[in-house]
């Protein structure tokens, strides 16, 4: 009976968690929509549906939103994150961090906030989400009603698979989400750029 207890608790406990951290990311991508309506020329369209579509480009984070476990409440109240953080939203300005897209090869060194599934529990000084190489199941696609693009790809890095998620709205304003075999999901909020030739081979 105590056992069942137990797990019932553990179930509802991680259902509360993931429901937190939806209403988060939701909150989230409401902000990263705002000034989306503001529609572009002709041409500035143009030049966007360039830059997703055909040009090397990279994402840049301003926030983490990795989701509300008790460890990461435990880190928040210690006051060991960044200031202007809370345990749902982790300030990462001035935090070199980047997710790069030329073609199908992607790049990433983002900071990772949260519980391992495998592999031991959250650990701030443990590397970060890194990966680098081709992408499976690339897929570009616009949305006709904002004038954005989602992006999405699947790659792996050893024994991590992951699975990104990306919507570029027309402002540059940049929602990312990473799912991983061994990880919580996180969540970015930050913005996008075109890649100069001297950047992309950083």
């Amino acid at each position: 009976m105590g056992h069942g207890c137990i797990n019932y608790m553990e179930k509802k406990n991680t259902m509360k968690t993931a429901i937190k951290f939806g209403l988060s990311v939701l909150v989230a991508f409401a902000l990263g929509c705002t000034g989306t309506k503001s529609k572009l020329s002709a041409e500035e369209q143009q030049k966007f549906d360039r830059m997703v579509q055909q040009e090397p480009i990279e994402f840049e984070a301003d926030w983490a939103m990795p989701m509300t476990t008790n460890s990461i409440n435990q880190i928040s109240n210690a006051g060991l994150l960044p200031p202007g953080s809370t345990a749902g939203r982790i300030n990462l300005i001035g935090n070199v961090n980047y997710l790069k897209i030329k073609n199908d090869s992607v790049m990433a060194h983002l900071p990772y906030y949260g519980e391992r599934q495998m592999g031991g529990g959250y650990n701030q000084n443990k590397t970060g989400i890194q990966f680098e190489g081709k992408a499976k199941n690339l897929e570009i696609q616009k949305d006709k009603k904002s004038g954005g693009y989602q992006i999405k790809f699947n790659i792996s890095e050893k024994t991590e698979d992951y699975q990104v998620s990306m919507r570029v709205f027309p402002n540059l304003n940049t929602f990312v989400n990473v799912n991983s075999n061994q990880r919580f999901t996180i969540s970015y909020q930050g913005h996008v750029k075109a890649l100069s030739s001297d950047e992309q081979g950083k």
